[in-house]
């Protein structure tokens, strides 16, 4: 009997432990990193920060952007440490911000408001800098070269606020079809709370990506030194042209589009996805109509997401891809965790489609199922939540140890209302930027480039390649945080 009630308390004492919330050690608190993670955009922001602006050391700034070429080019985003808006890079953030909430939604709860209003952010700004001038498209405010040789806070900027635009004579079919893809998974997100910013979203993408298709090049031909080595389109256009019609064809069913994207082709052979090489996410998004749609024409976009899957899996044949010895995805030195984000929300999307119709795959030898990539997804989510040999959290502000010398202008300086003073071009160099003090403002949500090959992290601000944040490694996790949140 004695023996009996014991057993019966431990099976109660568990099932308190299971459903009371308690944090189970090896499972990080997902809701809280998510709901962190949209602190974070609103630290990016550029432009005149709204009343209910939560981030309190971060103050108005760019508000003259577009005004050497007579147009509003305010808001939108910082890529990443600096402060320049390259639109490559901030249009794929919002287009995995849309994504991801298109998919995860629904398991955000109250974060479903924040992710809309940082979709938003994003997309009022790319409205304008496709709407301001006829046959122009903006893709950028603020000198690069100029501005990497400062270290000042946003609030304070002096460098030139050169624009950027491509046209018919100067094309970017790689930034215009990225801008479409953007504003088009944008129209699907307000869709029924907004249905006229939703309408306004997808006629501008409809206009964009009519000019990318029409208007054939590389952007980094037209812009040169503006955008290479920064955000250079090394992968070319042709991803960029798939990945736009695959979102206005999800937004608008047009036959058009997918007999558009029919004529790319679908045989490159991705291991990657970023940035700047789209195919293994527009073959991911079009095997949803083969998976969930049971639709025939989506066959090889299906068999592609596979083979990109056969490519990522540990066990694999064919396997590409390294791994570190504590578990994480390895794909090139710089900014790892850019990739490690993105390949993990392909993971999480295509186990969940696979799992809705009971799927399963095969790459040679190797039995594929859901959980096979949806495991192998929250194995990475983990390790970047402070699941790692040295125990550190890759997201800034979450968990006991986190990255405290980011290469950020903004955190690493003090706010304006701490030193009202301008810090000028070179004025934060010293005593700022080579200080080995944490950085007096916490980006929280951050996620920086993270780890090295041997797992180790030097938290040094002069070290950018691992300690610099970006929005699109962020916004490539929001999706696999609400998911796990659930």
């Amino acid at each position: 009997m004695a023996k009996a009630n014991i057993l019966l308390i431990f099976l109660c004492s568990l099932v308190l432990l299971l459903l009371g919330g308690v944090r189970v050690e090896g499972n990080p608190n997902y809701r809280d990193a998510l709901q962190k993670s949209f602190l974070f955009f609103q630290g990016q922001r550029s432009g005149k920060l709204p009343a209910n602006q939560k981030v309190s050391w971060r103050s108005n700034s760019g508000l003259s952007d577009g005004s050497l070429d007579h147009v509003d080019l305010t808001g939108g985003y910082y890529d990443a440490g600096d402060n320049v808006k390259f639109n490559f890079p901030m249009a794929f953030t919002t287009t995995m911000l849309s994504w991801g909430t298109l998919e995860y939604g629904k398991r955000m709860g109250p974060q479903l408001q924040e992710a809309r209003a940082a979709i938003r952010w994003a997309t009022d700004y790319l409205l304008k800098c496709a709407n301001s001038k006829p046959g122009k498209l903006y893709v950028g405010v603020g000198d690069p070269n100029v501005d990497h040789k400062c270290w000042e806070r946003p609030e304070d900027m002096d460098t030139v606020r050169t624009v950027y635009s491509v046209s018919s004579s100067n094309p970017g079919s790689d930034v215009a079809g990225e801008t479409a893809a953007a504003l088009a998974a944008a129209s699907l997100v307000f869709r029924r709370v907004d249905p006229k910013y939703s309408r306004l979203l997808l006629q501008t993408a409809r206009k964009v990506m009519a000019f990318a298709i029409q208007y054939r090049g590389a952007y980094s031909d037209s812009l040169g030194s503006a955008v290479c080595p920064f955000y250079c389109s090394y992968s070319g256009y042709k991803d960029e042209l798939l990945w736009g019609a695959a979102w206005l064809f999800r937004a608008t069913n047009d036959a058009y589009y997918y007999n558009f994207l029919k004529t790319l082709g679908a045989d490159d052979q991705p291991d990657i996805f970023s940035w700047d090489n789209k195919y293994a996410g527009a073959h991911v998004l079009l095997s949803r109509m083969a998976l969930l749609g049971k639709d025939k024409n989506f066959e090889q976009f299906k068999q592609e997401a596979e083979s990109f899957m056969c490519r990522i899996l540990r066990n694999s044949p064919y396997s590409t891809t390294q791994y570190t010895q504590g578990g994480l995805m390895y794909k090139l030195p710089e900014s790892n965790l850019q990739y490690v984000t993105s390949i993990s929300f392909l993971l999480t999307t295509y186990g969940k489609y696979m799992k809705a119709k009971k799927q399963t795959f095969n790459c040679g030898s190797l039995f594929v199922t859901p959980n096979s990539l949806i495991g192998l997804a929250k194995r990475q989510v983990d390790y970047i939540l402070g699941e790692n040999p040295i125990k550190m959290s890759y997201m800034v502000g979450f968990g006991r140890n986190f990255p405290k010398r980011i290469h950020h202008r903004g955190s690493s300086l003090p706010s304006l209302a701490k030193h009202p003073q301008s810090i000028g071009c070179d004025g934060g160099f010293q005593p700022y930027f080579y200080s080995s003090n944490p950085n007096p403002n916490v980006l929280v949500g951050a996620i920086v480039g993270g780890p090295n090959q041997n797992d180790g992290f030097p938290d040094d601000r002069s070290d950018y390649s691992h300690s610099e944040p970006s929005t699109y490694i962020t916004a490539a996790l929001v999706g696999p945080l609400a998911y796990f949140s659930h």
